[in-house]
């Protein structure tokens, strides 16, 4: 029997508001193999029951069942829609698959009569403050909606009950270009009769202290709320609660909030009821409209920040001089949710950080100006429970620097903070230490995918570095369902842009313009190779994971004006722009430097190629003809450049740097009669290291796969899971639970790297776990075929790796490889998602055994393949 089990939007379960229609996918649960659909029927309802159906596809003969968009629906403003589908099959037919549901946010701007409103008058303030507004539904209340935003951070409450489930909302956007806001149906918190809602707003990323010197009032100097509440009555009436100078605002117990330094929350000053019916706000300030841009209010479909996990103390310790610290076990991004028990005046002070030092003290110098402090006052005698609303914290441990009474381990936990995602990819392996790299990474994602794709979340940084957004986003889409994330972050990286299509350093933008720090804003804080790629590389990457053409469509212009951008500022087709970052902090950089020992011209033109290349595929897939003849020559004459200045005469190239040899590799830019030579150079390269990298951002997330590219599978390996210095285990053997920026941001003998940037939880080393789920679980998607429709499947053996287990949730289901060996033997089970097909690739294969059904054909040199369809399929065979 075949089901639908699954329906998408936007390869989500649930979004939060739209203002286009989604795309939709679905996935087939049947016992049988080969699963082939060959129609579909979708349909759309304002009606759960689908008693009128507003959109009917039909039948449709199609083998397509992702990225399925219902063209010619008018979708009306603040309502729900209900979508289904079934489809046939090459086994049976299913029925209509469960409804799921979409709302709609406001789709025109003028349907906004709220205003954003304020009583910020101090321009450095770092307190939060509350606002309220009483009202009456005087019918009964069939439906009633929110759509909030604030500049600033805020909490949204009716009746004194939590109104949605958003953290930090609205979120860090480019604020003057690009504000989003958040969509809840609150039908349920809404009564017959008197009503109240109330907010606190905080400065957060909009006004509080930001960046490397601390500026603030980046985008505003005041907070404001903007809330419009629709109610539609049973009679069909409606009426809109919105806000304006009625409301009424006044001074809340957040007393300080900043993104960087932490939270202060003094408890005397709590009004209780506020945000309740009955509650006198005589006192209260009345509040002032600031001006802002409706036209750029967007609704939040997705990926909201929220408290996704909850972790507790493994250890309460005292430190060699005397501090009592908690430790969670994990590095993570999140805050500290406390219960304790005192007297008024009483206070609680929270100290976060990282790690502990060679003495195993507290140690706070890596986290530069950044204070990470939780306090809280005791406004009356009894028990409370609190945690921050308007900061995170990047910490593993947390020294008790104020307490009343005795502190227990049970008396805390962590609520880990990061965007709503579904954890897409597992990896498993006989190799623990393996296992525990690819958990690390995982924190590391989980940790700087706060909203924004950070560099870092502890110190007084916490930036959307492109750089290491762009080298990590492919393995990221592996990992977890980062669609949306991504998405939403890509519209900031195009609004950012210069007008001649510079990408910034940072997304959103805050160093051009505003640093004091000559060496980014003397130098130029925009279009660093590697880092403004990005601007091609994401959109790509999400293209092959999810098979999704509208994000190539949507992020074309961004794309196009970042290589034209390159294209203008290069002389003779050589890229090189201003403050470049080349091979950042690798290791065979020169004493007391950052940029490693690859030339700026090579690494710049490299990428000038490498991203004209993606760029003219892409500008082919979505039918931009005469772009691609026009880039297709640029690319050929930037690869021509290349490979004669950076070349000599006998296949060396003129840099001899592994990371030179390893993005000629992996880019495609190696002449073909100096491939051979240029693997060799490599490996001479690494033999020289004595078998370790000293590359750095650049270079390390495409080393092992220039090696295993290139018949060097066992050299790959071998880097992989070395764990002395330097190396990705290494990190692991010294107790990490995150990636570390630096190689040895813990040095061999204890002492740590230089505190002015030494993150212990920095993602971008860890874009290792690409290579991971695509060599050693062999999940390589089909170009052709995009989002896993067809795969390639060639898992790697190797490691001395005694089993892998390796799995990823495509648009379509599941696909893994499960592989174990034993005496030269491998039992490969391999599971295909329905309505797509494969090609399994074996290699250095002696003999099938058992070949699971499959018809395989020996293509020589011990390599054999198979193209099967859906299914579980399992293989035996000898290897050599």
């Amino acid at each position: 029997m075949i089901r639908i089990v699954q329906l998408r939007m936007n390869y989500q379960s649930e979004l939060m508001a739209v203002e286009e229609m989604p795309q939709f996918s679905w996935i087939f649960g049947c016992d049988a193999h080969n699963v082939i659909q060959n129609s579909y029927q979708l349909q759309l309802s304002e009606d759960p029951e689908f008693a009128d159906i507003i959109f009917d596809s039909g039948i449709v003969k199609s083998a397509d069942s992702a990225n399925i968009v219902p063209y010619g629906v008018e979708l009306k403003t603040a309502h729900r829609y209900y979508a289904r589908v079934k489809a046939s099959a090459n086994v049976g037919e299913t029925d209509f698959c469960k409804p799921i549901s979409f709302l709609t946010g406001l789709l025109e701007k003028n349907e906004w009569q709220a205003k954003f409103i304020s009583i910020d008058q101090d321009k450095d303030s770092s307190n939060a403050h509350y606002i309220r507004k009483g009202f009456t539904a005087d019918k009964p209340v069939k439906q009633a909606l929110i759509f909030a935003s604030a500049l600033g951070l805020y909490k949204l409450y009716i009746n004194g009950r939590r109104a949605g489930y958003a953290e930090l909302a609205p979120g860090w956007t480019s604020y003057k270009n690009h504000l989003l806001y958040q969509s809840y149906d609150v039908t349920d918190l809404i009564k017959q009769g008197k009503n109240a809602i109330g907010a606190i707003v905080g400065a957060g990323w909009y006004k509080g202290k930001m960046g490397f010197v601390g500026l603030r009032n980046l985008y505003g100097d005041k907070t404001a709320l903007l809330a419009q509440l629709l109610i539609r009555y049973q009679d069909g009436t409606e009426e809109i609660i919105a806000s304006d100078e009625s409301w009424k605002g006044s001074d809340s117990p957040i007393v300080f909030s900043e993104i960087y330094d932490g939270e202060s929350y003094d408890a005397s000053l709590e009004q209780e009821g506020w945000d309740q019916t009955g509650f006198n706000d005589a006192d209260w300030q009345s509040t002032t409209t600031v001006c802002f841009d409706y036209s750029v209010l967007t609704a939040q479909r997705a990926s909201a920040v929220r408290e996704m996990e909850t972790l507790q103390v493994q250890e309460l310790m005292t430190t060699p001089q005397g501090d009592l610290v908690l430790d969670f076990g994990q590095n993570l991004s999140g805050w500290i949710h406390f219960r304790a028990t005192g007297k008024k005046g009483d206070r609680v002070e929270l100290n976060c950080f990282e790690t502990l030092d060679s003495e195993g003290n507290v140690y706070l110098d890596n986290l530069r100006g950044a204070k990470q402090t939780i306090g809280y006052i005791f406004g009356r005698d009894g028990e409370v429970e609190f945690n921050p609303s308007f900061t995170f914290m990047g910490f593993r441990y947390a020294k008790i620097a104020a307490w009343p009474g005795q502190p227990k381990p049970e008396d805390f936990e962590v609520r880990a903070l990061y965007s709503e995602m579904e954890q897409t990819g597992n990896f498993e392996s006989s190799h623990e230490e393996l296992n525990r790299l690819n958990k690390n990474v995982n924190w590391s994602l989980k940790s700087n995918f706060v909203d924004v794709p950070t560099d870092c979340p502890q110190r007084n940084e916490r930036l959307g570095w492109t750089g290491d957004a762009q080298i990590f986003a492919r393995t990221a889409s592996y990992l977890m369902n980062s669609y949306e994330f991504f998405a939403k972050w890509l519209v900031d990286v195009a609004a950012d842009q210069t007008a001649d299509g510079g990408v910034p350093h940072v997304v959103p933008d805050i160093v051009s313009g505003h640093s004091d720090d000559d060496w980014l804003l003397g130098q130029g804080s925009h279009s660093a190779a590697a880092w403004a790629d990005v601007a091609v590389i994401m959109p790509w990457a999400m293209y092959l994971n999810y098979g999704d053409k509208e994000i190539i469509r949507k992020q074309y212009h961004s794309m196009k004006n970042w290589i034209s951008f390159m294209e203008n500022n290069s002389v003779d087709y050589i890229w090189n722009y201003k403050l470049q970052f080349g091979d950042w902090v690798a290791l065979d950089a020169e004493e007391g430097s950052y940029f490693g020992a690859t030339p700026n011209d090579l690494t710049c033109t490299a990428y000038f190629a490498y991203s004209t290349r993606l760029f003219v595929k892409m500008a082919e897939i979505i039918g931009r003809e005469d772009d691609v003849a026009k880039y297709e020559e640029l690319y050929k004459k930037v690869l021509d450049k290349f490979q004669r200045t950076f070349f000599n005469e006998d296949g060396s190239l003129t840099a001899q740097t592994q990371t030179a040899h390893i993005v000629s590799l992996y880019f495609g830019l190696v002449p073909e009669q100096f491939r051979q030579k240029t693997v060799e150079g490599l490996i001479r390269l690494l033999d020289a290291e004595n078998g370790h990298l000293v590359t750095g951002f650049v270079g390390t997330p495409y080393f092992c796969h220039a090696l295993s590219e290139n018949g060097k599978i066992d050299e790959a390996f071998k880097l992989l899971l070395r764990d002395d210095f330097p190396s990705w285990l290494y990190q692991v053997k010294k107790g990490a639970t995150t990636i570390w920026e630096h190689w040895d941001g813990i040095k061999p003998d204890g002492s740590m790297w230089s505190p002015d940037m030494n993150s212990f939880n920095h993602y971008a080393y860890g874009a290792v776990a690409e290579w991971i789920y695509r060599v050693i679980g062999g999940l390589e998607v089909d170009e052709k075929a995009p989002g896993f429709k067809h795969s390639i499947i060639q898992p790697h053996i190797g490691g001395n790796l005694e089993y892998a287990k390796t799995s990823y949730m495509t648009p379509y289901g599941k696909i893994e490889t499960h592989w174990r060996q034993e005496n030269n033997e491998i039992k490969l089970q391999i599971r295909i998602p329905h309505n797509t097909r494969a090609t399994i690739l074996l290699n250095s294969v002696e003999n099938v055994i058992d070949n699971g059904g499959l018809k395989f054909k020996s293509d020589g040199d011990g390599k054999f393949s198979a193209t099967t369809g859906s299914g579980i399929w399992t293989i035996l065979y000898s290897m050599k």
